[in-house]
């Protein structure tokens, strides 16, 4: 015979409690947390990627559409009618490997940017680890760069330009890009949540920062005397840096890499920590 006292001790053996509480100070990340929740992760991934082609009229072609047209306009504008040199390659082809990784960052940044908001009802209802919300629109943003690569690839066919023999670094300027969306999307996201206005000041942000990085233009007419502040800018790395592991020119100088992939690290270890750090706070104000 069991009595009633002897039942909930079984019970809560059987049933283990999880208590959530409030995080303190500057907290560790949770890897292993990150990892049971990787089906959630994927979830989100997946929903970010159906949401962005749900009910559009011509599906993943935007992702072919939206670079191609502003491949156009830089063609146009700044290659035909201001002159811009671009290192003696097909002004589409260098427009629009400047193009890719730049939307790669700039789409995961403002999506990131905004997660937490466009997310309350999942933050405030249930526990997950909350480092998966801005980092789901980043990674969702590969499948576009992925198709919108396959347009690169026939741009090069069409004007006779073969892959170079520094493709194999091709790999590292995309992972390049990917750290430094998540480092600044995990500051927006955590400032948004807070000051709502950080919403406006990201497309600003956005529109300086392609200013200052080599789209539409070569990193080789930055004057040197500029160079170690330009250095300062991880997407020009990334940007001249993608451009000569396709193309061939504009190699980027071991200095400028250096300083871009330090940064990009710097960005990446700060936001995380600071978004830990703000997370206590969010399902609150949010």
């Amino acid at each position: 015979m069991i009595v009633k006292g002897e039942m909930a001790a079984v019970d809560q053996k059987s049933s283990p409690m999880t208590i959530i509480q409030p995080s303190k100070g500057w907290i560790r990340i949770n890897f292993l947390e990150i990892w049971r929740y990787r089906e959630l992760f994927y979830f989100l991934v997946w929903r970010d990627i159906k949401v962005r082609y749900k009910q559009s009229l011509i599906g993943a072609g935007w992702a072919i559409l939206q670079p191609l047209l502003t491949m156009i306009v830089f063609t146009i504008f700044f290659g035909n009618w201001a002159g811009i040199p671009t290192d003696e390659i097909a002004k589409p082809v260098f427009y629009f490997a400047g193009i890719l990784p730049w939307q790669l960052f700039q789409s995961g940044v403002s999506k990131a940017g905004a997660s937490m908001v466009a997310n309350r009802n999942l933050i405030t209802k249930v526990y997950f680890p909350r480092l998966t919300v801005p980092i789901a629109p980043i990674i969702a943003g590969l499948v576009d760069f992925a198709i919108a690569c396959l347009v690169l690839i026939a741009l090069m066919i069409y004007y006779g330009i073969g892959p170079t023999s520094a493709l194999w670094a091709l790999p590292i300027f995309i992972i390049m890009a990917l750290i430094t969306a998540i480092g600044v999307g995990m500051w927006l996201a955590a400032l948004n949540v807070t000051y709502r206005d950080i919403g406006y000041v990201i497309p600003f942000l956005l529109q300086l920062w392609f200013f200052l990085s080599p789209v539409v233009y070569s990193s080789s007419i930055v004057p040197d005397l500029f160079k170690p502040f330009y250095a300062l800018n991880p997407m020009a790395g990334v940007v001249s840096g993608f451009r000569w592991a396709i193309l061939g020119v504009g190699q980027p100088e071991a200095g400028t890499l250096i300083a871009s992939f330090g940064i990009s690290l710097i960005l990446l270890v700060s936001g995380i920590f600071y978004f830990r750090r703000m997370e206590r706070t969010f399902a609150d104000v949010v």
